[in-house]
């Protein structure tokens, strides 16, 4: 399910902009999406597919083939599987600056492909398509079951967490053994295997590259590379610490999340809610799951921190708003939330306009200081 609100966005963009790049991890729709906007396109259209030999050879000499297609708009998908091609867009760009000539699809950020951002800087528009949400889910799985599972289409729809595993160990693989390689990244598999389960155990805690780095026995270079070959890669989202000089003396490291949910419990070994109620990572991986969701619906255009002194003063999430307004969060895992006192001097440190307690389920009421506890999907509607 592609939402309305991301397909009438790119059509816009398109109508300007020569070239949109679709990005986002494996299997969450991005050829659907393409193919989609085919359809919806006011010009002719081809569709290449970089996994596919036949396509692949097509570009053998790219700017001869890409040439003969001038008047129409060129699908490419997998396009990180040839990296040298976004030079070569740029000066076919450059020679006809129509709208929609271009639409790549690519299951990398630009900061892991060599080169691409400065290829085609003001030329393209990025979209990040991501698993479903929780609001884009709606209909296909509960709440409970979104959480547990995340929000790839495939786990959602699998019959039962035998597959669901199998399906999780063939992406983390594919990751890690294909997709990377083919970027030119000389890895060694088991040991960014074993930094991914390891930041699983991790997941909403302050990230100490040094301390990682003697757990595996590397050096710490290399497990910042990994980490940001993860990021890249959509699967891991590093949360930066609140940077105002406030005269206090704040956290400055950043936490590290496993982006989708349902990866994470994979990770842990939770393949049900019910283990999931009893394992000591619940609240962590509720945290985790609160900050994606509202990641996902504000298009990661907002800006998004946590807030920590070394006093004690601490914030889940703060989040400011396009328009400059502050939001002081605290993430719960309760229907009868109480609140710390950290809490509440970090709403005397940072005086936002807005300030939420984020619970599952259950009616919205106030509490003292003007604080507001909300359910997830509520403030989820509230924010989108």
């Amino acid at each position: 399910m592609i939402t309305r609100a991301v397909t009438e966005s790119i059509l816009r963009n398109l109508n300007v902009f020569p070239a949109a790049n679709i990005i986002g991890p494996r299997q969450v729709g991005k050829t659907t999406l393409a193919k989609y906007l085919q359809t919806r396109l006011d010009k002719p259209s081809i569709y290449l597919d970089l996994q596919d030999e036949q396509d692949l050879n097509k570009l053998a000499s790219p700017g001869l083939f890409l040439r003969e297609h001038s008047e129409k708009c060129v699908v490419i998908d997998e396009i990180q599987r040839l990296p040298p091609l976004y030079s070569q867009l740029r000066s076919l760009i450059d020679e006809r600056r129509d709208p929609a000539r271009f639409i790549l699809l690519g299951s990398a950020s630009p900061s892991i492909i060599k080169g691409v951002s400065e290829s085609l800087a003001g030329r393209v528009f990025f979209t990040e398509l991501m698993p479903f949400s929780l609001l884009e889910a709606e209909g296909l799985a509960s709440w409970q079951v979104h959480w547990v599972r995340g929000g790839f289409p495939n786990v959602l729809a699998m019959p039962d967490e035998d597959l669901v595993a199998e399906w999780f160990d063939s992406f983390t693989r594919t990751f890690v053994e294909r997709d990377l390689r083919e970027l030119g990244y000389n890895l060694t598999p088991s040991l960014f295997s074993r930094l991914l389960r390891m930041l699983a155990h991790l997941h909403g805690q302050l990230l100490n590259i040094s301390s990682l780095a003697n757990a595996l026995d590397s050096r710490s270079a290399t497990v910042n590379q990994y980490i940001d070959l993860l990021e890249g890669g959509f699967l891991v989202n590093r949360l930066m610490p609140w940077y105002a000089n406030l005269g206090k003396r704040l956290v400055k490291t950043p936490k590290i999340y496993i982006r989708d949910s349902g990866l994470l419990h994979h990770l842990l070994r939770i393949r049900n809610y019910d283990a999931l109620l009893g394992n000591p990572a619940v609240g962590a991986s509720w945290e985790g799951y609160v900050i994606e969701q509202i990641m996902r619906v504000t298009h990661r255009k907002w800006e998004y921190y946590f807030y920590r002194t070394q006093h004690g003063a601490e914030s889940d999430l703060v989040l400011v708003s396009p328009s400059g307004e502050l939001y002081c969060i605290e993430i719960k895992f309760s229907s009868a939330p109480v609140l710390s006192r950290g809490f509440y001097q970090s709403i005397a440190d940072l005086q936002p306009t807005h300030k939420y307690v984020i619970v599952p389920v259950g009616d919205s009421y106030p509490k003292e200081g003007g604080v507001r506890v909300i359910n997830l999907h509520d403030f989820l509607s509230t924010v989108s």
